[in-house]
């Protein structure tokens, strides 16, 4: 009996939806950023949530990922590793990041995700096209 309680609490904790942002963003997708608190960004920069509870994405010189498991809407990412390639645009892959790692709610519409905190800034992103 025990055995088929246990297998029945696993089966549905496998058929829970994922809360984290990736459920509402979707894992096929891939996220372009295009404004940094009220300013255009021209840069190649993206995010994507391959899985439940991780983020990827490229920054002007190089790959990165993380980890973000906090229920929608609330964002918050741990554990930021990047590739460590050199590029005229370090300085301001350095302040992505930083900016990234200060977010703390997410809200999806559509094609558009933006990232923001308590202080007012905002990350907005729109869906690449297919």
């Amino acid at each position: 009996m025990l055995r088929a309680t246990f297998l029945l609490a696993l089966g549905l904790s496998a058929c829970q939806p994922d809360e984290t942002i990736s459920g509402y963003a979707g894992t096929d997708r891939e996220w372009r950023l295009v404004e940094a608190v009220g300013q255009p960004i021209t840069q190649r920069i993206t995010l994507t949530f391959p899985e439940e509870g991780e983020i990827a994405g490229h920054a002007p010189c190089n790959a990165y990922t993380a980890r973000q498991t906090l229920p929608y809407p609330w964002f918050k990412i741990e554990g930021l590793a990047a590739t460590r390639a050199a590029c005229p645009e370090l300085e301001l892959e350095g302040t992505y990041f930083a900016m990234l790692m200060s977010m703390s709610l997410s809200e999806v519409a559509g094609d558009t995700l933006i990232l923001s905190n308590e202080a007012g800034m905002q990350l907005v992103y729109r869906a690449a096209p297919d």
